[in-house]
């Protein structure tokens, strides 16, 4: 198993690409902890990861408070012993907003979720990291050529893909490797949520299928599959990467 005597630590670990992630990561051996805002959900993981015979807890953490961060990161430490993964997922998206359409309250709530949350999680993780370790940042395609509707969002992956490639330069030398994963469109609660508020799912999953090249839309199980690769030791010499797992939207 790659993650065997192995801690991660999974933001927004509690519902889709995270929940996924963290049930993988169980599944190859590693200790989870999930820092999430809402723990009834988180406690609903755990209990499914120890049913599996996986080893996982919780934190409470909302990633825009640099304190709560800190103390996700000393919660696993106290927990676990180690930390030898950080998957930065947590994400938040406001759909239709042109940059004339977006609140400063918006604007705010998604830089800070999205690039300020990986900027400070990040920030207290690598200071307790040792050689071999990896932090992987949920970024999107958006991060890499922008999308209609989506200032705020693409602006705030944007950060997180160019922090990935900056962190990757400057811990190198401590042998901590830094990548971001770029999704498509994947199965999850938000992606749902955004049905709704676009007409609902019958009038607009099919603009979203129809995007992807592939021709569908991904399942988190396949965005975390490339998470599991990044922060493994089979992607050793990979690091600085914005891996797009977007069913072929940036080919073209």
């Amino acid at each position: 198993m790659r993650f065997e005597n192995k801690v991660v630590l999974i933001t927004g670990g509690n519902s889709g690409i995270g929940r996924a992630a963290a049930i993988a990561f169980a599944a190859e051996g590693a200790s989870v902890m999930i820092a999430a805002r809402d723990t009834e959900k988180s406690h609903g993981v755990i209990s499914d990861l120890e049913l599996g015979g996986g080893k996982a807890a919780q934190v409470l953490c909302d990633v825009t408070v640099p304190a709560e961060c800190e103390t996700a990161v000393e919660t696993t430490l106290d927990v676990f012993g180690r930390l030898d993964v950080l998957f930065n997922n947590a994400g938040v998206i406001f759909r239709e907003k042109t940059a004339p359409d977006t609140s400063e309250a918006e604007w705010d709530t998604t830089m800070d979720v999205n690039a300020k949350g990986t900027f400070f999680m990040s920030k207290y993780a690598v200071a307790t990291m040792d050689p071999g370790s990896s932090i992987v940042n949920n970024a999107s395609y958006f991060g890499l050529v922008g999308g209609r509707g989506t200032a705020a969002y693409s602006a705030a992956k944007g950060a997180v893909v160019q922090l990935t490639r900056a962190m990757a330069l400057d811990h190198a030398d401590q042998g901590i490797r830094v990548n971001c994963v770029c999704p498509g469109s994947v199965e999850t609660p938000m992606l749902r949520s955004e049905f709704d508020l676009m007409g609902g799912e019958d009038n607009v999953r099919h603009l979203f299928e129809n995007k992807h090249p592939l021709g569908r839309i991904s399942q988190p199980e396949e965005i975390a599959a490339a998470v599991l690769f990044l922060a493994s030791a089979d992607a050793a010499f990979i690091t600085g990467a914005a891996l797009p797992v977007d069913g072929g939207i940036t080919a073209g």
